[in-house]
């Protein structure tokens, strides 16, 4: 059974920064693509970045280039998105997924596992 599990979520002040991480298990995922996604209060779920776990390829939503990078330990199976420069509008749940293909996708529907989810509140 595959398991994404998120955790490094909390409140941080504008300019700080996060590290959330996603502990995948249950299945080989080197052939997967990763994906952030996030969910501010009242909008819907917005892509954030992708990445093929092998680490070859990566697309980030313009809001977060420059500020958010996505990585991965093979060994740990646990993806990592590290958020610096975060601002108030970065506020919302923080979803990690994974989707079995070699193609990077922003569109949520094509993940096929989701974890449950970590609060980033960023304070101004």
């Amino acid at each position: 059974q595959v398991q994404l599990v998120e955790s490094g979520g909390g409140l941080v002040q504008a300019g700080g920064s996060l590290r959330l991480s996603c502990a995948a298990s249950g299945r080989t995922f080197s052939s997967y693509v990763m994906g952030w996604f996030r969910r501010a209060p009242g909008k819907e779920r917005e892509f954030v970045v992708a990445m093929r776990w092998s680490g070859s390829s990566t697309y980030y939503t313009d809001s977060v280039k420059g500020r958010f990078t996505i990585s991965g330990d093979n060994a740990k199976n646990t993806v990592y998105l590290q958020m610096n420069s975060l601002k108030p509008e970065d506020t919302a749940v923080y979803y990690c997924a994974a989707r079995n293909s070699w193609y990077l996708s922003k569109e949520p529907h094509d993940y096929d596992y989701w974890g449950q989810g970590t609060q980033v509140t960023v304070s101004s």
